[in-house]
């Protein structure tokens, strides 16, 4: 899981960070993206992409990973700027704003992703598919940004507890859909998004 850690160091980069995200498929929430610079002695045994792991097992990671990091980043990008910019151009913007709150800063990039997610950074990067299975600073970042966000949306469902974002998170489950039918849209719902798109506001529904 370090090979790719290994490999920026062989070539003299010292501040090596992994970069992911969470969230660009719900219909509602923010994208979030972290950044995660490891220290380069540290392990931990069975971390991997933060979507196969048990929720408790990703809180105790997540506690590990904070206490254990050289450095961590968080970027939070709303669901009006996704409107705005589209969802891509969210995800790149809350990487960019992670990698940004790093100190020591960043002297080299290992991004997950299916194409190359370059980010707008004087700083040297690497995209790699399925970075979260493959490197173990990637895998990091992304069970950081999966649990922040959680986080997020369960203080979210206390807000809007109609529409269950506690069990969903965002999600277009059919429950979700069936509240967006029901109640109308809220503040934090991507009306871009197929699902959202066209529907009233709960205040207007109501």
């Amino acid at each position: 899981m370090d090979s790719f850690e290994r490999s920026a160091r062989s070539r003299g980069y010292r501040v090596i960070a992994g970069v992911d995200e969470a969230g660009r498929g719900p219909l509602a929430g923010p994208v979030v993206a972290a950044a995660v610079v490891l220290h380069e002695e540290f392990r931990l045994d069975g971390v991997r992409d933060s979507k196969q792991l048990s929720g408790k097992k990703r809180q105790r990671f997540y506690d590990i990973i904070l206490n254990g990091a050289l450095s961590w980043g968080l970027g939070v990008v709303e669901p009006s700027v996704i409107d705005r910019i589209n969802v891509l151009q969210a995800t790149r913007l809350a990487m960019k704003e992670a990698v940004l709150q790093l100190s020591p800063a960043a002297d080299y990039l290992l991004i997950d992703g299916t194409r190359a997610q370059r980010l707008q950074l004087p700083v040297t990067q690497e995209t790699i598919v399925r970075g979260d299975a493959l490197s173990i600073s990637v895998a990091c970042a992304s069970i950081v940004a999966k649990v922040s966000r959680d986080r997020i949306m369960e203080i979210y469902h206390h807000q809007f507890p109609q529409y269950n974002f506690i069990a969903n998170k965002g999600y277009g489950t059919r429950d979700h859909l069936e509240a967006i039918r029901c109640h109308g849209s809220c503040k934090i719902h991507r009306r871009s998004f197929k699902g959202v798109k066209g529907t009233l506001d709960q205040g207007e529904k109501e």
